[in-house]
């Protein structure tokens, strides 16, 4: 009979020579890149908009976290149903083709922090958060994560791990601060607040998601990339929705789209690409550490902002490039 090799095709060659886990970083963090990148814009157009009739921004944080997770939850559902993987797994644990005995708790709490952490930087940025705080913020977020995982998950890290994560966090700060911005903004004691608050959720949430597989192993369960995206999403919905209705913002917001269509218009784009961008993460989070997810997504950052520079005209200062 011929030998295997001779059937081969391209993707098994490739596996060959970087390895099946090269290559599911590589597509994972692809797709991340690819989506979180128009994702990132969106959101900026989003919170910038002004109403034409009243001059009135979108500042409807929960109503937005609400449409989003909708979203994920509705691509979740459907990557359940359709996924060979899922359907194998039977459907004994939680019906709509779901790995058997996936345990909720743990994807409970972590979509209660992973929403929170969502809404709190939007509104740390409503509330009068200055933008280079904001970004120095968003960039020191693999620093809680490593945090998170040690006090909650157990992780252990090499003195090279910290390095790194240091190295990233410094860079990525400098490259964001780095960017040249026309005027001086100040922070207010509550926008300070909600961003220390958004960290502190996303510190929890990769703690959660790191017991989440802890325990998924001692039950010899292994859920899919779309049960993680499934059952995180659907608490992230219902947490979101909890918090909106008695904030009015349901009522609010919808009759705020309702009278702006280009804002609802930016809006499903946005939640399209969180579904899409979503599907990859959890793919990554499903096959590899939270700290190797967050590593991609601090990361990412740094090339939206090399986007901004080059597609903008954004100018760049030299600490800025050392940053790079």
């Amino acid at each position: 009979s011929p030998p295997p090799a001779a059937s081969s095709s391209s993707p098994s060659s490739l596996a060959a020579l970087l390895g099946p886990d090269a290559l599911r970083l590589l597509f994972g963090a692809g797709g991340i890149y690819a989506s979180f990148l128009y994702y990132g814009s969106l959101q900026e157009d989003v919170f910038s908009y002004s109403s034409p009739r009243d001059d009135s921004k979108f500042r409807y944080a929960w109503f937005l976290q609400v449409l989003e997770a909708t979203a994920n939850v509705c691509v979740g559902y459907l990557g359940l149903k359709f996924s060979s993987s899922s359907s194998s797994g039977g459907g004994g644990g939680g019906g709509v083709g779901t790995t058997r005995n996936v345990p909720r708790k743990y994807f409970a709490l972590s979509g209660a922090s992973q929403v929170s952490a969502k809404a709190f930087t939007s509104l740390a940025l409503a509330n009068g958060l200055s933008f280079p705080v904001a970004t120095l913020a968003k960039s020191g977020k693999m620093a809680p994560v490593m945090a998170g995982q040690l006090m909650l998950g157990g992780a252990r890290y090499s003195a090279r791990e910290y390095g790194q994560v240091a190295a990233i966090v410094a860079g990525t700060a400098m490259l964001s601060l780095g960017k040249k911005k026309g005027g001086k903004s100040q922070s207010t004691p509550l926008g300070l607040l909600c961003i220390l608050v958004s960290l502190l959720c996303d510190g929890l949430t990769a703690g959660l998601q790191k017991r989440l597989k802890a325990d998924l192993g001692k039950l010899g369960v292994k859920p899919g990339p779309y049960d993680f995206m499934f059952w995180t999403n659907l608490y992230m919905a219902l947490v979101a929705l909890a918090v909106a209705l008695p904030l009015g913002e349901m009522t609010a917001g919808i009759a705020y789209v309702a009278r702006n269509s280009e804002v609802t218009n930016l809006i499903l784009k946005f939640s399209a690409c969180s579904a899409l961008g979503q599907s990859f993460v959890f793919y990554t989070v499903a096959h590899f550490d939270p700290l190797v997810c967050s590593t991609v997504t601090t990361t990412r950052k740094i090339v939206s902002v090399l986007l901004s520079i080059f597609i903008k005209g954004h100018a760049l200062s030299g600490r800025g490039w050392l940053g790079v």
